[in-house]
């Protein structure tokens, strides 16, 4: 498939969910202004203290997750394939005087676009399926890490994209065969938004994403999966403890995410 093809349909994506997502009672953009951190007990466990750090935020939307790490002390940098949510963020980190900075590009470009390491790459949630090569990925991570430096990563599990949208039946296979192409009416943050998004991705297995770091010289740290989601973003989902989500057919039999942290030696 022709890279860039499948980088300007999902950036075209992006950019009609963006302003939907702003506008979203799932993104909270209130009472984020008004201080609420986005992040969830599963990154900020591996996190840890940020104060100081240079962190560099791989596809970080409009930029919520990058401004709560400015808050908490982190000199954060974060990239998007979308210029629509770049431009958001940007005027949003204005608005509350943080020293943010977001740059627009995809991954596999950021080393043109910004010349400096960091002390952690983070990423999380709805990122690495996006990107059809991981190996690239892992190597601009390792690129963009000092020595000692860490990777801090939160996923949703790739057994969850195996199932159809209804969680009824699997529909996809967990390995990476083939680019998954799909047109969503909605979005998962307004389901009753009024777009229909053509996107393409890709299902990575777990042993694609941990040897494509252990590949570009990484050392696994830690790597943790959890039965539940932080995030109400699937449907026929029941809140079975506050902040936790599971599919209600499912319950707790499935891994729904997954969180790891890799050092660069």
């Amino acid at each position: 498939m022709d890279s860039q093809n499948y980088i300007e349909i999902n950036r075209k994506a992006w950019n009609e969910k963006t302003a939907f997502h702003v506008a979203s009672d799932f993104y909270e953009m209130n009472a984020f202004l008004e201080g609420k951190s986005t992040l969830n007990p599963i990154e900020l466990e591996l996190l840890k203290e940020v104060t100081g750090k240079k962190i560099l935020h791989l596809q970080c939307h409009f930029g919520q997750d990058s401004m709560t790490l400015s808050r908490m002390g982190a000199h954060v940098t974060g990239i998007d394939l979308s210029n629509k949510a770049i431009e958001k963020a940007k005027e949003i980190a204005q608005e509350l005087h943080l020293d943010t900075q977001f740059v627009c590009c995809s991954v596999y470009d950021t080393p043109q676009y910004i010349n400096e390491t960091f002390d952690i790459v983070f990423t999380s949630y709805g990122t690495i399926g996006w990107l059809p090569d991981l190996n690239e990925w892992a190597k601009v991570i390792a690129h963009f890490l000092k020595p000692s430096g860490r990777l801090i990563m939160a996923d949703f599990h790739p057994v969850v994209w195996m199932y159809d949208t209804d969680f009824k039946e699997v529909f996809y296979s967990y390995f990476n065969v083939e680019p998954i192409i799909e047109e969503e009416t909605g979005t998962y943050a307004d389901k009753e938004a009024s777009i229909i998004s053509k996107t393409i991705s890709w299902n990575h297995p777990i042993s694609e994403i941990l040897n494509a770091l252990l590949s570009n010289g990484l050392t696994l740290s830690c790597f943790h999966e959890y039965d539940y989601s932080p995030y109400s973003c699937f449907n026929n989902v029941e809140e079975f403890e506050t902040g936790k989500f599971r599919i209600k057919s499912l319950q707790n039999k499935i891994p729904m995410v997954y969180a790891l942290e890799a050092v660069k030696p």
